[in-house]
């Protein structure tokens, strides 16, 4: 049931898209949703302002509030990545303690594993390494603060793999920013064809959520689509859709060369599995994004 769910971030990338799924679960933010999200919003000034939800009824939240462009969080100071993924949380919960909440769920970072020396599929029990950057510190100290709240409020940190989906914002994101490119007069080019990685259909993530709010599951989880794609084959899936010929530049890339999720746990909490096939996503998120093209003209920011 979502009837008495807030999400915070409905303006964000994977927000809108657990709204428009789902109108019967409430936004909260500073910023409302797109336009075409039709949920009730209550605005929120900022996260000091928490106490505008005590007349509000709800038990369950899902928490999307932060920062993952890990290429601007690690040119900056700590203290940026920080003040977007760890304050906000610690705001929030630090207020939830006393609302007798059933389930808060938010998101962490997949890449939080230890880059070398996995066992594919990843599952749960795999070691991490969060000090490669700030980025990554920031999403394990938010993992730590929820340790802080958990005796008041049951949490699911959800560790993401490699979402892609329509958006109408610029995303460090692969597959959005390779569709934003080919929907431009530009040359769309990748840096290297080669790594494979855990690609999830942002609608297939939203209806893993909201199950999950159901569950009596506490603790960190995975959430990907549990198969392992090249950039190249994604690349010749965006070159289908779009009639545009995407160019390898062959560079070095950090990050691991393979990345496949287990998503055993998710599936036995709630029986999940991914809807859409990876060729299913692209074409569905070309599609919605190719009308706006000529307003958003990612191209040109």
């Amino acid at each position: 049931m979502t009837s008495h769910t807030l999400l915070f971030g409905g303006s964000g990338f994977l927000g809108p898209v657990v709204l428009e799924k789902y109108p019967e679960i409430v936004s909260v933010g500073r910023t409302p949703p797109p336009s075409y999200v039709s949920n009730r919003h209550i605005p929120l000034p900022d996260m000091d302002g928490l106490a505008a939800l005590d007349a509000v009824e709800f038990d369950k939240v899902i928490f999307l509030v932060g920062n993952s462009n890990h290429h601007i969080l690690n040119q900056s100071t700590p203290l940026l990545a920080m003040s977007y993924n760890v304050t906000p949380l610690m705001q929030a919960l630090h207020y939830l303690r006393n609302r007798r909440i059933k389930k808060f769920i938010c998101l962490s970072g997949g890449l939080m594993y230890r880059e070398h020396g996995l066992t594919l599929p990843i599952d749960e029990s795999q070691p991490i390494d969060p000090y490669r950057n700030p980025y990554l510190f920031s999403k394990f100290v938010a993992e730590e603060t929820t340790k802080l709240f958990a005796p008041a409020v049951p949490i699911i940190n959800i560790r993401i793999s490699n979402i892609y989906g329509p958006s109408k914002l610029i995303r460090p994101d692969l597959v959005p920013t390779m569709i934003q490119s080919a929907l431009s007069p530009l040359e769309t080019t990748v840096w290297s064809m080669k790594p494979q990685r855990d690609f999830l259909y942002t609608p297939d993530a939203a209806d893993a959520i909201v199950k999950l709010l159901d569950t009596d599951y506490t603790g960190n989880l995975n959430l990907g689509s549990g198969t392992m794609t090249s950039v190249g084959r994604v690349a010749e899936i965006v070159g289908q859709v779009s009639g545009k010929t995407i160019t390898d530049l062959d560079k070095p890339v950090t990050g691991p060369m393979k990345f496949q999720f287990d998503i055993s746990l998710v599936n036995g909490l709630t029986g999940w599995t991914p809807a859409h096939t990876l060729e299913q996503g692209i074409q569905a998120t070309y599609d919605r994004m190719k009308p706006w093209a000529a307003e958003c003209r990612w191209w040109e920011r």
